[in-house]
């Protein structure tokens, strides 16, 4: 694996996982340390990182994870509704059977780890998750919806709304990928659209539940710079 590959990976899974958490700072020193490779590659890799709305560069400080503020966050959500649906349509007219077909086992394969809640499964369960967003959206075989994507789908947001499910929210979410395999297997591109939206949706209004209603949910206000 090439250096900067390394550093990125390393750095997006630590603030995917909610290692860093939001408001954190990066150091080059750290990071160098943790991917076992030069500050330069880690460089560029931070830099990958901020032109995918994960990091910020503030003056003083360096490398900090993005804060979002509470319209932001239902921007964010929108903006995946949006697409992720329209991804789901492209990818049930043009997705091979073999596309599907690992769609269905990633799909299974979270929903039984959702139910069976052994050990780590919500860290399973978000990656399992993550993988079938990302063979999704390959499927809909469009680099601009991708790219468009990338930045939206496994933002820390979707670990800390898996947190937030009751055991029953969680197997409902894990079901929604079954279901929308299954109106791509049914060739059904508008019932796989609506599955995703709906899924979506689902997931910004457990997220805003985070907290409950004391309001005692972590502030997510953007940093000053």
């Amino acid at each position: 694996m090439k250096a900067v590959q390394k550093a990125y990976e390393t750095v997006r899974q630590a603030i995917i996982e909610g290692r860093y958490g939001s408001g954190s700072r990066i150091t080059e020193q750290e990071v160098a340390a943790q991917a076992g490779v030069s500050r330069t590659p880690v460089r560029e890799a931070l830099r990958r990182l901020q032109a995918e709305g994960l990091l910020n560069f503030v003056p003083n400080q360096g490398a900090v994870v993005a804060v979002w503020t509470d319209e932001e966050i239902d921007d964010i959500f929108e903006l995946r509704a949006m697409l992720e649906a329209y991804a789901a349509e492209r990818a049930t007219e043009r997705a091979t059977p073999e596309a599907v077909a690992r769609l269905r086992e990633l799909a299974e394969r979270q929903l039984s780890v959702a139910r069976l809640r052994r050990p780590g499964y919500l860290e399973e369960v978000g990656a399992l998750n993550s993988r079938f967003h990302t063979q999704l959206q390959e499927a809909a075989a469009s680099e601009r919806l991708q790219s468009m994507l990338v930045s939206l789908v496994e933002v820390p947001l979707v670990m800390q709304t898996f947190r937030q499910y009751s055991h029953d929210q969680l197997v409902r979410s894990s079901q929604h990928h079954v279901e929308i395999v299954l109106a791509m297997e049914a060739k059904d591109a508008g019932g796989a659209g609506s599955i995703m939206r709906a899924h979506v949706l689902a997931a910004r209004r457990a997220f805003h539940r985070i907290g409950g209603d004391d309001g005692s949910r972590p502030p997510l206000r953007k940093e000053a710079g």
